[in-house]
């Protein structure tokens, strides 16, 4: 399912990847009505991402709505070369994603939708694991927000006013 496409048009060399296309139905009189959502996650491969679901009658539609809506919210993320700063653990309903630093040449060691959200964000090297529920949206989320709990060393050093030994 992944796209992995980058547009001029609606920003400067963003890449998409859809993570999930949901169908629904809905029973009328003439029998069933589709409708689709798709759960699409946008980075530029060095520390910006975002992620958006975007709903319509055709997947083509539901998935351009998505990407439109994860471009409006692509957010800065700390990195250290290739891989994390920190061991993080972000969490988003029942859902939980530990991430750990990974020395160079390991890969993203993930699924799907952790996945997606690592490599658009320009992880190359991380290591993961999920607790609780493994829905798409959720695991993506929880994701997005480990991610913007890193801090990088001179972050840390300014908002506790020492220095911290290498």
């Amino acid at each position: 399912m992944a796209r992995g496409r980058a547009d001029q048009q609606d920003g400067p060399g963003y890449d998409d990847n859809v993570v999930k296309v949901y169908r629904c139905a809905k029973v009328v009189k003439g029998g069933r009505r589709f409708s689709f959502g798709a759960l699409v996650v946008v980075g530029d491969r060095n520390g910006r991402v975002g992620l958006g679901y975007g709903k319509a009658n055709e997947v083509p539609m539901a998935v351009e709505k998505g990407r439109k809506q994860a471009i409006r919210q692509l957010e800065p993320m700390v990195l250290t070369g290739s891989t994390i700063p920190h061991e993080v653990l972000g969490k988003f309903g029942s859902s939980r994603v530990k991430l750990l630093p990974a020395s160079e040449g390991t890969g993203v060691i993930a699924g799907a939708s952790v996945r997606a959200v690592l490599e658009l964000a320009g992880v190359k090297d991380c290591l993961t694991k999920v607790y609780g529920s493994t829905s798409p949206k959720n695991l993506a989320k929880a994701t997005l927000r480990a991610l913007g709990m890193l801090r990088d060393r001179e972050t840390v050093e300014r908002l506790r006013g020492v220095g911290i030994a290498r």
